[in-house]
């Protein structure tokens, strides 16, 4: 069905955004409490959305996060209050992070699963697929991505849900334009492992990558692969979501 225009928060009748305090909290607890989570994008005339399967914890003191090599003017969202959002380019494309609790410490969002409802339906996720076909991402011209590989990684989620570093670094959330919702979804489990990309001596160790074990085939990588063993290569643990 058509998406209605500039929907603000008072047309979600059950609809329930996070507010600020939600992000007030430390990463690893946000970042699995993110889980579930459904990101919002108004982008001409449509709601682009996308379920959070995978994020990514990270912290001021520790080497594999950008907060510790130093304050700069481009990332200053990182040493606000929690709730802000640090965008940066990887790889060529754009990235997505909320600022948690603590100057420094944040929550990279890795990869979602599209999302549709009757206010992001079928045009939305038409949308997103021309957003991010296969081929160059300049022509928009390649064949359509699959559906669980439309927003499996950090750049392609954003590239389908329409988010750039220059509309969205340093930025507030916004209920007419981007915001993210509490669709009543909870993961039954979830996995921690090590996060990606970490190079050698970059504290490439730490458990701080968590994913939704529901959709763990359709995250950057999967932990659950042939050969990984738990409780030495991946762990599981129950939802936890207290209260912020």
């Amino acid at each position: 069905m058509p998406s209605e225009p500039t929907l603000s928060l008072s047309a979600w009748p059950t609809g329930r955004a996070l507010p600020a305090p939600f992000f007030d909290r430390d990463a690893q607890v946000l970042a699995q409490a993110l889980l579930g989570k459904v990101i919002r994008h108004y982008v001409d005339g449509l709601w682009l959305a996308a379920r959070i399967i995978e994020t990514e914890a990270y912290y001021f003191a520790e080497k594999g996060s950008h907060a510790s090599l130093g304050y700069t003017e481009k990332r200053r969202a990182l040493f606000l209050d929690g709730g802000h959002i640090y965008m940066y380019y990887a790889r060529g494309g754009d990235s997505l992070n909320f600022s948690a609790q603590g100057p420094g410490n944040a929550v990279l969002i890795k990869s979602a699963f599209p999302y549709t409802d009757a206010h992001s339906g079928a045009d939305s996720l038409e949308q997103m697929f021309r957003n991010n076909p296969l081929g160059k991402k300049t022509d928009n011209l390649g064949p359509p991505r699959l559906l669980e590989k439309l927003c499996n990684g950090q750049t392609l989620l954003c590239r389908a849900l329409g988010l750039k570093v220059p509309a969205w670094d340093g930025k507030r959330f916004d209920p007419e334009r981007l915001f993210v919702e509490d669709v009543g979804y909870a993961p039954e489990q979830i996995i921690q492992t090590t996060r990606l990309g970490i190079p050698p001596g970059r504290d490439e160790h730490l458990l701080y990558r968590f994913v939704d074990a529901a959709y763990a085939r359709h995250c950057t990588r999967n932990p659950l692969r042939r050969g990984q063993l738990e409780n030495q290569d991946f762990y599981m643990i129950a939802q936890q979501d207290p209260a912020p």
